[in-house]
């Protein structure tokens, strides 16, 4: 394990929670959208993106990794994928969505949840930044100790 592991570690969760805020923010301003895609010459809403998050350390990597000397593991995005949850329906024939009854098709975004999500991610960064801080002080008064002797 490197002088940097725990820093590289770190960066990784950073770099994964990121992605996962911008994703977060991508649904909260789709929030309103009924116009993402054309489908079939019929207007789909914007269905909510979801974010998976894996551990980076499969068999054939790790052991990579250990013959380098390097990083002991960390996360990254595996994937992402659509919520398959339906879409609510809202009574309102002005809309120019609206199908021949007057319902509308809404994005199948939960403000709540995203908020939620969004929450969730800002405290692992924040984690991972804390990490990131402590192991920067760490090397710092280890350098501090190598000067003095």
């Amino acid at each position: 394990m490197g002088m940097f592991s725990s820093m590289d570690v770190a960066a990784s969760g950073l770099t994964a929670q990121r992605f996962r805020m911008d994703t977060v923010s991508s649904n909260i301003a789709n929030a309103d959208t009924t116009r993402e895609r054309l489908v079939n010459g019929v207007w789909q809403p914007y269905r909510r993106k979801m974010v998976h998050i894996k551990t980076i350390d499969s068999s054939f990597q790790s052991a990579f990794r250990q013959a380098l000397g390097s990083s002991a593991g960390g996360v990254e995005v595996s994937h992402v994928t659509e919520d398959p949850s339906p879409f609510p329906q809202k009574y309102d024939p002005a809309d120019p969505d609206a199908d021949a009854n007057g319902f509308v098709r809404q994005p199948n975004v939960d403000p709540l949840r995203e908020m939620v999500d969004l929450m969730e991610a800002n405290r692992s960064y924040d984690a991972g930044v804390t990490v990131m801080n402590a192991s920067k002080s760490m090397l710092s008064r280890a350098l501090d100790i190598g000067r003095q002797g």
